[in-house]
């Protein structure tokens, strides 16, 4: 059943077992994604996208043929479908990572379309192999259906800043890595090297993906430190001022361990425009961060200024 708020409520603590089963399965699928397609700057070869059922790879290349893997969080399905007209699908309900781990490598086999995929988990501490994770298996299909409905909302909005730019940018992705919806904007010129030191992320992934100056804009449903879910914005490398930089809205801060700008979701979903008010943080970031590091604005921007043009040049 639809829900009835395009911003319905996320608190962290209700749905983290869930989020934690949910990140692995995403992980599991996401590589298979990695291993066959080519390599994009950024990584932008790995992450899903936001569609009107849930998220999905988009066509992965194999042999000849094309083959889709989709997360629908309606039905409560992964369906696979390969372009041949072969199609199998996995249930989402509670169940192992190594089950779901089992499963979907299975009817992969059955298809045809065996992918070998190195199974630690990405950007988590101490992650178990899927084959072996016995740990992680709650699963609530409404609590992923209110996080899809988020990712529909924030998916919304970030097309809408993305406009606005002619620079290059990047589509507006899901990293099932970090497990956060993103999109980065690229002055053109490079960065220092990036100290990396992720956890479970080689350093040169993290230093390819900063290679340039970026200012980004994400929405992250929160973790263990912490426990609530968010919209964030950063810059690499960070201009010096950027933390004074005080953006709208109301709720808006500065956190040094994250090195970024944070707006609380339920800032975004009380507000009387949560629209206006996630363009506006957006916006003010990407700003400060751009004016402080000198970008050429007049040349990454439609002429039409923070809006862009009436239509299209």
């Amino acid at each position: 059943m639809p829900h009835s708020s395009p911003w319905p409520a996320l608190p962290y603590d209700e749905w983290k077992d869930t989020l934690a089963t949910l990140h692995l399965w995403t992980q599991i699928v996401g590589k298979v994604r990695l291993e066959r397609t080519p390599w994009i700057n950024h990584s932008w070869h790995v992450p899903l996208y936001v569609t009107a059922r849930g998220l999905t790879t988009s066509a992965i290349p194999a042999d000849g043929r094309v083959f889709e893997m989709a997360f629908d969080f309606r039905r409560q399905v992964l369906d696979i479908a390969a372009s041949d007209g072969g199609d199998a699908s996995v249930a989402l309900r509670p169940r192992t990572v190594a089950d779901f781990y089992g499963e979907v490598m299975g009817r992969l086999d059955d298809l045809g379309l065996a992918t070998a995929i190195h199974t630690v988990p990405s950007e988590i501490p101490d992650g178990i192999p899927f084959e072996d994770d016995r740990e992680h298996e709650a699963y609530d299909g409404d609590a992923a259906r209110r996080f899809w409905q988020v990712l529909v909302s924030m998916q919304r909005v970030f097309q809408r800043f993305r406009a606005r730019f002619v620079g290059k940018s990047s589509p507006v992705h899901f990293f099932w890595g970090s497990f956060d919806l993103a999109v980065t904007r690229f002055s053109g010129r490079p960065a220092p090297v990036h100290p990396a030191g992720i956890p479970a992320l080689p350093d040169w992934v993290a230093r390819e993906a900063y290679s340039h100056e970026v200012s980004s804009l994400g929405f992250w449903p929160g973790g263990e430190s912490h426990p609530h879910p968010i919209v964030y914005a950063y810059a690499y490398p960070s201009p010096e001022g950027f933390s004074e930089a005080g953006p709208r809205p109301e709720g808006a801060v500065w956190v040094d361990d994250l090195g970024e700008y944070v707006l609380p979701y339920d800032a975004v979903r009380s507000a009387p425009d949560p629209e206006g008010a996630l363009l506006d943080f957006a916006q003010d970031t990407y700003a400060a961060a751009a004016d402080l590091a000198r970008w050429d604005r007049e040349a990454l921007e439609w002429p039409g200024g923070a809006e862009g043009p009436a239509q299209a040049p």
